[in-house]
């Protein structure tokens, strides 16, 4: 009998019906519902197999061996990159009435025998190691006497060595879970692994084709946007201040860089923290906690702050330099928005760091095809910089997904901007290169048709070709940019290697031949305007207090989703409260009156918010089952107006308007500018920001008559989702 059916006879336990597994969902963590490959996930465990999950972050990995952990027998090993993550980890289980511990170099011999020892006896349902830990002799030994029921490897791309991060004790290790003698179920988790990173996994982990599960890597809470151009230190110092109340990173490449950048926002007296590699390890803890505890707004740090980071509201990430590869950037910038909650993630593009990046390539001890490859994943994330496609999808398609939509919010998507006509410049170009022999780099061919006098163009008689000075009005970095964009666009490609050369495509090929038209588009950004809920922030500062008073980071008392719920519901019984979203029994009982007392003040004091809503189970349906407000909101998503889909379902307007309102606080998707009027939101902002937006009627008195309160409501639920 094979391993897979030998942990399926032997783990599958009571409890594998749909039923069980979402009380334990609902009771713990305070979710109703799973997110997307949840279940599925969990389920897979439950029947002892052994299972690959590829999951954004934020995506809920950590719930998909937790709720197995629980509901199986013994105890469950998870092997983390991190002391920190370790900590964050056993922290918020404990958070949540759940027995946990981790055993790490912090550790002193004794320590580690005593709590397994503990474990042994049932004391911890999970137990968290690092890999070092987890492979050496003397572990092992130990490790014999536990009723290991399943082994969860966290960061699992850390196995492949073509994945962005390798490491040879996670390569090494996973060579020893699979001699266990108990035979333990397998759970690996990741949210950045390449087709090819996966296939090494399941291979080395000998996981079935049938039991991987990858539920997608879009994350659409997160825009991404990249800039050009910028003088960063400003953009920075701006950033911040339109953001006074938001927390986030900035990652830098090199530790002197994140000493400057530090120094200068202390200087300017901004609240921020650095961490780095050349730091104590006492410096870089108490840098860590700050930022968990809110007591700073910025972490300016290398990629060294990086896996450990399980801050669930940050709500930017602004890479001040181009990461070397689109695998570490996607999961630097994915640390923001971990609780589902809108987020941005900024690029300040630069061409000195594609250098710098080449340079530290050329500089490791690297073996010759890694390094080529390492080249070859710096091309992708270059090109990225200079897309004019959907970001989300660039992405999407690097890891080997399939996209669909745009996401609509990106700095592409959203950019205004006309398309405009460039296809002679293109011709130029396309026909410089074909004249230097699809020889050269981008660098030259920029100083060739920006008639440049460089002594390297000279000795080579570049100056001879007809295209010498073809485009001397620009500057070189302006055709620079140009040429990367058609790059980008897959009218040019680059070669691999340290020193890639310029190459036509089929696509240059027909725009030479007058077959084809080259548009591109000219950048236009609106700002955007934010109105401000008071409610969540006075919740955020009550979860301040908690915080400092019992020394937890606020982010484990509840998530920023979890009070911006708190804000829109306004409960003021126990009920309602248990029924929003992240708020489980264990944290009912040791915050729920707390938070009840301050909502129930509020509202004395205040009255109550404007388009609160009570979740609900049992909501009035049509007779198909199908809740009223969800069949209006998929009609107004078929794109019927609210007068014609009151008129089919023989309902007011007013009604219908109520419905939409109704959805867009449950977290369904709103398209508010179908219900704002035309020239009305720029009026209704300007009122909101001078009287506020807590009470509806002296608001709506303040705006003209023809101002509708749908209108209003309108324009205050689309501000709180930006």
């Amino acid at each position: 009998m094979d391993r897979r059916k030998r942990n399926a006879e032997s783990k599958r336990g009571d409890g594998l019906s749909s039923e069980k597994v979402r009380q334990y969902l609902q009771n713990i963590y305070g979710y109703r519902s799973f997110r997307k490959g949840q279940e599925e996930i969990v389920k897979n465990i439950l029947e002892g197999r052994d299972t690959l999950g590829v999951m954004p972050t934020g995506g809920g990995k950590s719930i998909c061996y937790q709720i197995p952990a629980l509901m199986m027998d013994g105890v469950t090993l998870v092997i983390s990159p991190l002391i920190s993550l370790m900590k964050d980890q056993v922290d918020n289980l404990q958070q949540l009435g759940i027995p946990a511990a981790s055993v790490n170099s912090t550790l002193s011999a004794s320590e580690t025998e005593r709590c397994l020892r503990e474990t042994s006896q049932g004391a911890y349902k999970l137990l968290y190691v690092a890999p070092e830990r987890f492979e050496s002799p003397r572990f092992q030994t130990l490790l014999s006497s536990l009723p290991v029921s399943l082994v969860t490897i966290d960061e699992a791309h850390c196995i492949s060595q073509w994945g962005h991060d390798f490491r040879p004790s996670y390569r090494r290790m996973a060579e020893q879970i699979r001699q266990l003698p108990q035979h333990s179920v397998i759970a690996a988790f990741t949210a950045t692994a390449t087709r090819e990173v996966r296939r090494e996994i399941v291979d080395l982990l000998s996981i079935g084709e049938h039991d991987v599960f990858v539920t997608g890597f879009q994350r659409k809470n997160l825009s991404f946007s990249v800039l050009h151009g910028e003088e960063k230190r400003a953009f920075v110092l701006r950033y911040l201040r339109e953001r006074p109340e938001q927390s986030g990173i900035i990652y830098c490449s090199t530790r002197k860089e994140v000493d400057h950048l530090h120094q200068f926002l202390l200087d300017r007296g901004w609240a921020a923290g650095k961490y780095h590699a050349g730091l104590s390890e006492e410096e870089r803890r108490d840098s860590q906690e700050q930022f968990a505890y809110d007591r700073i707004q910025a972490m300016v740090a290398t990629n060294a702050f990086g896996m450990g980071i399980d801050k669930s509201n940050v709500r930017f990430v602004i890479h001040y330099n181009m990461p070397r590869n689109l695998e570490s950037y996607y999961q630097e910038a994915g640390r923001a928005g971990r609780d589902g909650e809108e987020s941005e993630c900024t690029l300040l593009f630069n061409p000195r760091d594609v250098h710098t990046q080449r340079y530290l390539i050329e500089q490791s001890q690297l073996p010759p095809e890694r390094k080529a490859r390492e080249h070859e994943k710096l091309q992708a994330i270059h090109q990225y910089c200079h897309t004019q496609q959907c970001f989300q999808h660039v992405i999407i398609r690097y890891f080997g997904d399939s996209p669909g939509e745009t996401c609509g919010k990106c700095g592409n998507c959203t950019d205004t901007g006309e398309k405009e006509d460039v296809t002679v410049e293109a011709q130029k170009i396309f026909s410089c290169i074909k004249r230097m022999r699809e020889r050269f780099g981008v660098s030259l061919i920029a100083k060739v048709l920006k008639g440049s006098a460089d002594k390297r163009v000279r000795e080579l008689g570049l100056t001879r070709l007809p295209t010498y000075g073809l485009l001397k009005e620009q500057t070189s970095k302006e055709i620079t940019n140009r040429i990367h964009r058609l790059i980008a666009d897959g009218y040019l490609s680059l070669t691999e290697g340290t020193y890639p050369v310029v190459q036509l495509n089929d696509q240059a090929v027909e725009v030479l031949k007058g077959e084809q038209q080259v548009l591109q588009r000219v950048t236009k950004r609106q700002p955007q305007v934010q109105v401000k809920n008071e409610l969540f922030e006075s919740l955020r500062g009550l979860r301040r207090e908690i915080s400092e008073r019992e020394q937890i980071p606020p982010y484990m008392i509840f998530h920023d989703s979890t009070l911006k719920e708190l804000s829109r519901v306004c409960p003021v019984e126990e009920s309602t409260m248990l029924a929003v979203k992240g708020i489980g029994e264990q944290k009912f009982q040791r915050y729920g009156q707390e938070f009840l007392s301050f909502l129930r003040s509020y509202i004395e004091k205040n009255g109550r918010p404007l388009a609160t809503t009570v979740p609900s189970s049992a909501s009035s349906s049509t007779g198909s089952g199908e809740a009223s407000h969800l069949t209006s909101y998929r009609l107004f998503l078929d794109g019927e107006s609210p007068e014609a889909i009151a008129a089919h379902r023989n309902l007011s307007t007013s009604t219908v308007e109520n419905h939409l309102l109704r959805c867009g606080s449950e977290g369904h998707s709103v398209d508010w500018n179908r219900l704002i009027p035309e020239g009305q939101e720029e009026i209704i902002r300007q009122k909101i920001e001078e009287i506020g937006a807590q009470r509806l009627k002296p608001l709506k008195e303040a705006l003209p008559n023809e101002i509708s309160y749908t209108a209003i409501k309108a324009v205050i639920a689309k501000g709180m989702e930006t």
